[in-house]
């Protein structure tokens, strides 16, 4: 598990072969623009952010599909971390636009391409 300031797509296929699927879990915290990736389980990547200070209510998990990179499926909003009625996310997904567009725009930040 690990801080991302840049990543690969090279990379990301690499830690994808890990995975019982291509693809590589990562939690984002949007208040401070970190991104966390290689993990077996969202949840272990968002205790690793609590551990580093960051809030709960700032957390969001993806899935990251290498293999679709440059198509609107790289990104998949799709993690249990993600489920919180109290704070109106309903879903496993991502349902504010706004939060969605935000980790979007981290996730672009952190991509050494």
């Amino acid at each position: 598990m690990k801080i991302v300031e840049k990543i690969s797509i090279e990379e990301l296929k690499t830690l994808s072969e890990k995975m019982y699927e291509p693809l590589v879990k990562a939690v984002v915290d949007v208040e401070r623009r970190v991104l966390v990736v290689d993990a077996g389980l969202h949840s272990d990547e968002e205790l690793y952010l609590l551990e580093q200070g960051s809030s709960q209510q700032d957390l969001w998990g993806v899935n990251f599909w290498p293999d679709e990179y440059g198509t609107d499926n790289f990104v998949e909003f799709d993690s249990m971390i993600n489920l919180r009625p109290g704070q109106g996310n309903r879903s496993r997904g991502v349902d504010d636009e706004a939060v969605r567009n935000l980790i979007l725009q981290i996730v672009s930040e952190k991509m050494d391409v």
